[in-house]
């Protein structure tokens, strides 16, 4: 796959869209359901950092009392 280069409008919302329909005219079916796979767990060690330092947060300073 060719990848397209770089544009500052991606960043915008009109221009998000753009390449959402670019690349999805570019990737495969294969390649969609791996890139679902790679945002799925990224969001899952998003969540479990979040919940560890959430954790760590509520533990209490001195925890000998």
């Amino acid at each position: 796959m060719k990848k397209p280069e770089a544009d500052w409008r991606w960043g915008t919302p009109e221009g998000g869209r753009d390449f959402d329909r670019l690349m999805d005219g570019l990737l495969t079916f294969r390649e969609k359901i791996q890139w679902i796979e790679e945002i799925e767990t990224l969001h899952e060690r998003f969540a479990e950092n979040r919940a560890k330092r959430l954790r760590e947060e509520n533990q209490p300073l001195n925890s000998k009392d």
